[in-house]
């Protein structure tokens, strides 16, 4: 996570004051999914990865190389 998301993310945090916080449900187990999960998560909060499918990583899982590396993309 960049740090000025993490920081803008405290931010958001700490103008609310003392109003307790709830926990997150993050709909989608694709890259974007995941990726907001774990920014949450190491921003303090508790997280819910919510995927309608048996598997996560939505159309990435189906690829076996990612442009323009050419890597294996899991």
């Amino acid at each position: 996570m960049g740090k000025e998301l993490e920081e803008k993310i405290q931010q958001l945090c700490k103008s609310r004051g003392d109003i307790n916080f709830g926990d997150v449900m993050v709909v989608g187990g694709g890259i974007s999914g995941i990726q907001a999960s774990l920014d949450l998560a190491t921003a303090g909060f508790k997280v819910y990865l919510v995927e309608k499918a048996p598997s996560i990583g939505g159309h990435m899982a189906q690829l076996d190389k990612t442009f323009p590396t050419n890597d294996c993309s899991m």
